[in-house]
C-alpha cells in the first residue's frame, strides 16, 4: 500500500498570460488531496469500478508508469473543490505519480544515478526502461523512489494533455514542490532556479524558467481568503477561450502584455513585502482578466464584497466560476464578507509544504523489467 498527499494552489498573478510565456506566481495552498492505492484484482476509485475514460489524468499516468502493472485500488480524499481553479487536477495528478512510483521502485546504477524515469536534468524519458543490460542495477523502494521533479513533469504531461497542448507548467510544479513558484520566460536572479520547461504549444514553442521564491518573514501573518462561487468552470474550456479571442482579436494581445507587466510589479512588491504593492497588483491584475472575458457576475460579487477589508482581490485560476482570493490581515472579517455574498471560504497561508510521500510499502508491486 502507498500514500501521499499533494496541495493545491491558488495564482497570485498571471493567469491565462503565463500560457503565452509570461511571468507568474503561485502559492501552495494549505488545503491538500491525498491519494492511498492497494493491491486488487480489478481497478477501482473510491469503492466503484474505474472508468479510464472518465478520468484521463489517471489514465494517462497509468500508460506512463504503470502501463502493464496489475490493478489497484484507488482512494481519494480531497480538500480541494474540483473545478474551482485550486489545482485540483495537479494536485491528484502530482500525488498519483507518487504512489504509482512508490508502488512501482526505481532502478539505479551502483552508484546512486537513476536507470529509469524522467528529469529535468536530462531529456525526458531518456534512461534505460527497456529491459536490456540492467546487470548490476540496484532496484530502490517506497518513499526513497519518489522524486518531485519527476511527479512535476509527469503531472505537467498531463495537465498539457487535458487542456488542448497549452497548460503551462505552474499547477504541476507549485503542487510538486509546494512554497512560493515563480515562472518566467527568464531566469530570475533574485529568486532560486529550479529548471526549464518547454512544451510545444498549438501556437509555438514555449519555455518556462521555472523558480522557487522565498516570502519575506513580513508576511507571516498575512492570510488569502479563497471565496468560492461553486460555479464549475474547466480551466480547458477557459484557455481554450481565450485561445480564440487572440486569434480572432488579435488586439487582445495587449491585454496579455499587460498582465505580465502587473505581475513584473507584483513579483517585486512580494519580493519587498509590501502589501499595498501586493493588494494594488492583484486588483490591477483582476481588471486585466475581467477585459479578457474570463471572470462573471458571481466572481465579481465576491471580489466586491471582499475588497474593503483586504490589500486587494481577484480571480484565482482559469476564470469563468470557480474562486477568487483576498489578501488580508483581517482573514475573519473578509471571510465573514465573502460568505454573506454568497461564496464559500477557506483560509490559507501564502505558502504551504509540496508533496508529501506520507506512507510507501517497501517492497514493489510490480516491477517492469522482470521477465
Amino acid at each position: 500500500m502507498a500514500k501521499a498527499s499533494a496541495p493545491g494552489k491558488c495564482i497570485l498573478f498571471g493567469e491565462h498570460a503565463v500560457v503565452y510565456g509570461h511571468p507568474a506566481i503561485a502559492l501552495a495552498i494549505d488545503q491538500r488531496m491525498t491519494m492511498k492505492v492497494s493491491p486488487s484484482k480489478q481497478w477501482w476509485l473510491d469503492g466503484m469500478p474505474l472508468n479510464f475514460e472518465r478520468h484521463p489524468h489517471i489514465q494517462t499516468l497509468k500508460n506512463r508508469l504503470w502501463a502493464d502493472g496489475p490493478p489497484l485500488s484507488i482512494e481519494i480524499h480531497t480538500e480541494i473543490p474540483p473545478g474551482s481553479g485550486l489545482g485540483s487536477s495537479a494536485a491528484l495528478s502530482v500525488a498519483a505519480a507518487a504512489v504509482l512510483r512508490s508502488m512501482r521502485g526505481r532502478h539505479t546504477d551502483s552508484e546512486g544515478n537513476w536507470c529509469e524515469g524522467w528529469s529535468s536534468a536530462r531529456e525526458n524519458d531518456v534512461y534505460n526502461s527497456s529491459g536490456e543490460n540492467r546487470s548490476g542495477e540496484i532496484l530502490i523502494t517506497g518513499k526513497q523512489s519518489i522524486d518531485i521533479d519527476e511527479c512535476a513533469i509527469l503531472a505537467h504531461a498531463v495537465e498539457a494533455n487535458a487542456q488542448g497542448g497549452r497548460a503551462s507548467p505552474i499547477d504541476s510544479s507549485t503542487c510538486a514542490h509546494g512554497g512560493c513558484i515563480l515562472l518566467s520566460d527568464k531566469v530570475e536572479d533574485e529568486a532560486k532556479w529550479l529548471y526549464s520547461r518547454t512544451l510545444n504549444t498549438p501556437e509555438k514553442e514555449t519555455k518556462w524558467e521555472i523558480h522557487s521564491l522565498r516570502l519575506p518573514a513580513s508576511l507571516e501573518n498575512t492570510w488569502l481568503v479563497i471565496g468560492n462561487t461553486e460555479v464549475h468552470s474547466p480551466t480547458s474550456i477557459q484557455v481554450e477561450k481565450v485561445a480564440q479571442s487572440l486569434q480572432t482579436n488579435p488586439e487582445m494581445k495587449q491585454i496579455i502584455n499587460a498582465i505580465g507587466m502587473v505581475t513584473r510589479r507584483g513579483i517585486t512588491a512580494l519580493q519587498e513585502g509590501n502589501l499595498n504593492a501586493i493588494g494594488n497588483s492583484m486588483t490591477e491584475n483582476h481588471i486585466l482578466l475581467r477585459s479578457l472575458g474570463v471572470s462573471c457576475p458571481e466572481l465579481e460579487r465576491l471580489i466586491a464584497a471582499a475588497l474593503p477589508t483586504s490589500y486587494g482581490a481577484k480571480l484565482t485560476g482559469a476564470g469563468g466560476g470557480g474562486c477568487m482570493i483576498a489578501l488580508t490581515d483581517e482573514p475573519k472579517r473578509t471571510s465573514e464578507a465573502i460568505e454573506l455574498a454568497g461564496g464559500r471560504t477557506m483560509i490559507t497561508r501564502l505558502a504551504s509544504m509540496g508533496l508529501q510521500g506520507d506512507k510507501a510499502t517497501d517492497k514493489p508491486l510490480w516491477n517492469p523489467f522482470e521477465k
